[in-house]
Formats: structure tokens, sequence, C-alpha cells
């Protein structure tokens, strides 16, 4: 059933790229009618063609041990491995790590090891994923790929009867993010989480609850951001190994995709969000963190217009903007404000503003303060919100809890979706020097 990379041979690995790249050439040929935001306004949308059958997987019950493989074996896709193990040593889950792919020999057998010697069991590996995704004794799959790779990877493991989390963003671009959707929601039954871990801290729960009791009025505006420093260049600590040599123990143009073929680039391979082709840059892998749980607390609807600005203010080397300012407007006429940089570490507090009332949202708890005009009927209030510890931690359980219970995931498809409606309006806004809308009746993307 298994292709283990230190026993497959040559032949099998020839047919599955030669496999891979025919599909991606029918992809190519395969145009969907009209076009969505694509980040960049130069890709057409595609069809995702799902690439494997359905698999019958029945869900774990309560007692049996929940089976799981990753996809990407890289910094996020160790970084899972590594904290699943740890949760299911420490009883907070029964689960077990039983296959991982990638494209990398060396990734791929560095996490074998680990999986192999922490669990005490075998584990199989992939360098062929649609190879994985055939077996039907696994209940999940957690997706930690490059961006451009989530919407192929998703839509494959829910086709063959797969639960998914995937790493955010969910997808790279607009239109994708719209057929990812489509598959979700063509499968009810089957569990969905997107990996933007700050929807579990409960502040977020009182803010949303505070809101619907109506205590601070309309909310009229919010800010929030995602800063950080770096003195080297934000991305760069992703090593280069001297060691990789393509199509010798790295299939380069899988990993491309259907952004290949180009030449060889170790620091695309390894640093890929720096470079606008393969990622949103700090949108994306940053802002998405902040941006999710606040448009959870607000439940303004879809975003309908965008504007947004980057700039090239101290890393001129990287591709992608290393300061972000987004203005996101939603259906509700509410208006978010966002800051992202890779240059300085001081952000925004984040906080909601009300007609009647604010709320702040920069420490653990909610903290509500009445406009001058209304502090004869409403009381500042602090509602404390209890210590989850990593948040992280807690939304991999609240997936592996719903793959036994079958309830939704918290980060979930209509959020996620709302979410990359503003991250790719955003990422055009900027390259393209125009406002963007988007119209949830048809859900279309277009210039303003």
């Amino acid at each position: 059933m298994s292709l283990n990379t230190k026993n497959r041979d040559s032949e099998h690995h020839d047919d599955s790229r030669r496999a891979f790249l025919a599909q991606t050439a029918a992809l190519a040929g395969v145009a969907s009618v009209g076009m969505l935001g694509t980040g960049c306004a130069t890709t057409p949308e595609y069809r995702l063609i799902p690439s494997v059958k359905q698999a019958k997987v029945t869900p774990p019950k309560y007692g049996e041990t929940i089976r799981m493989a990753i996809i990407g074996t890289g910094g996020m896709g160790g970084g899972h491995l590594h904290t699943i193990i740890a949760l299911a040593k420490s009883g907070q889950e029964d689960v077990k790590i039983v296959a991982l792919s990638d494209v990398c020999d060396s990734k791929l057998a560095g996490a074998k090891k680990v999986a192999e010697e922490k669990q005490g069991i075998e584990v199989d590996t992939y360098t062929n994923y649609r190879d994985l995704l055939k077996r039907d004794d696994i209940h999940g799959v957690l997706i930690a790929s490059p961006e451009h790779w989530h919407a192929q990877h998703i839509i494959d493991s829910l086709t063959a009867g797969k639960d998914v989390y995937t790493e955010k963003p969910m997808t790279l671009r607009l239109d994708q993010a719209m057929q990812v959707r489509e598959a979700v929601l063509a499968h009810p039954d089957q569990i969905f989480q997107v990996g933007t871990q700050m929807i579990m801290l409960p502040k977020y729960n009182k803010a949303r609850d505070v809101i619907k009791s109506g205590l601070i009025g309309k909310p009229v505006w919010s800010q929030t951001s995602y800063c950080r420093n770096s003195t080297t260049g934000e991305w760069n600590y992703y090593g280069i190994d001297p060691e990789w040599k393509p199509g010798v123990n790295l299939d380069w143009d899988a990993w491309l995709g259907h952004l290949g073929p180009r030449e060889w680039d170790p620091k695309v391979y390894a640093r890929w969000r720096r470079y606008k082709d393969f990622s949103t840059g700090i949108i994306g892998d940053l802002l998405v963190h902040v941006m999710t749980p606040l448009i959870f607390a607000l439940d303004s609807g879809w975003p309908t217009r965008v504007v947004a600005t980057g700039a090239h203010v101290v890393d001129h080397d990287m591709e992608n903007h290393d300061q972000v300012n987004l203005t996101i407007q939603f259906e509700d006429g509410h208006t978010m404000v966002i800051a992202g940089s890779t240059a300085n570490e001081v952000g925004l507090e984040t906080m909601i503003r009300g007609h009647k009332a604010n709320i702040y949202l920069n420490s653990r708890h909610c903290q509500i303060r009445p406009e001058r005009l209304f502090v004869d009927d409403i009381d500042e209030e602090r509602i404390t919100c209890e210590d989850i510890g990593n948040d992280q931690d807690q939304l991999r359980l609240n997936w592996l809890e719903c793959i036994r219970t079958r309830k939704p995931a918290k980060s979930n498809i209509d959020l996620a979706s709302k979410v990359l409606v503003a991250v790719d309006l955003a990422t055009r806004s900027m390259w393209e020097g125009h406002a963007f809308t988007f119209d949830p009746s048809t859900m279309r993307a277009s210039r303003s």
C-alpha cells in the first residue's frame, strides 16, 4: 500500500512524475468562464480537477486512535509533527501520524525518523501525495505545503474522503478559494479546518457576544496589526541545503506545479514567502491570524471593498512588501484598518470602535469603555477571559476532536472564504494601484 522512499524504484518515480506533469498540463488548458481576483492579475483562473478517487474512510470512534498524515514536511509541517506527537504523549488526544509526503527526500527522511522514533511505529513516506491519499486507513490529512499547492491538496484530500486541516492562508488566490469552498460544501460530512489559531482565543468569542447584545451600539470601525522586525530580512531564516539536487533528491517540477516550469532557484524553494508569485507575503502569512478572529467577532458579512498600499522600506531584496496597510469595508458598512510590517515591531492596538462604546482586545481580556456621550448609560467593564495556553495547540485539538464528534471545526470554510476575499483584493490593490470590490451576490471580484 505504501511507497517508502528508501525502497522506491526509479520506474515508479518516473511514472508518478509523468502523471503529475500530464495533469498540470491538462489544468493549464481548462479555463473557467470569467475571472476572479488572482493577486497579481496575470494568472487566469483554472479549474482544479480532483485527481484522487473517493476512498471509503470510516471516522474513528471514541477509544480508537486517529490515524493522520502530513503533506509537506518542511518548517510548518515539521512543527505540526513534533507538536501533535507531544499532544498524544501528554494524553490530550489519541492520535498517530502514520504517513508523510514531500517532494524533497531529505525533509521526508528527517520527518520519518522523528515520527518513528517518537511514536515507536513504522511511518510510510510518499514523494507523490496522491499515493498517500489512496489509502483508506487515514482519517485526516494536515496540509503544510506552500501556498500555491493548498487548493489542489485540499480538493484532492476531500475527494479522497479525508478530513482536512490546512495551513493558512487557505489558498494563494481567490479563484482557488472559491473552488475550495465548492469542494468543502460538496462534502458536508467531512471536517475542514484552516490553521488561523487566534480564532481559539476566548476574548474574540466574548467580543462577539458583546456586539450581538447591542451594548456598544453599531460597530463603526476596527483596527489590528501584525508587526515584527528583522535584521537580515523576513523569512531568510529558512536555510538553504547545498545538498538539494533537483532531479536527484528533490522534484522541483512537482514543487512548482502550475507555476512552472522555471529554472532551479534554491531561494525560491526555501523562502517562497518572499516572492509574489508564490505568496502574498505579510498579508497571507501574518495578517490572516489577526484578521480572522476580528472578522469572526464582528460578523459584518463579506468584505465588499478593499484598498491597500505596500512598500519596500527596508528589505529591498524581498519581492513582496515589508510594509503594508489595508482598509477593508464590509457588507454592513463596517471598516477594518490593518497594518503589517516586517521592518518595525510596534503595531496598532487591537480594538473595535462602536457608536456607544469601544472594545479593547490587546490583552487576554475584553475591556469595554463607553464613549463620552454614553458614560451615564454604559459602565466601564473588564470581561475576564480564561488562559487557554497555546492557541495553536487548541486549534489542532479542536480539529482532532471534531474528527471524532463530526461537529464543524472552529476555523471554518465560511470564515476562511471571507478572509481570502480580503487577502486577495488587498494584494491586487497593492500591485495594481486600484481599489477592488467584491459582490457577495455573484461571488465575483472586480477593479473599482
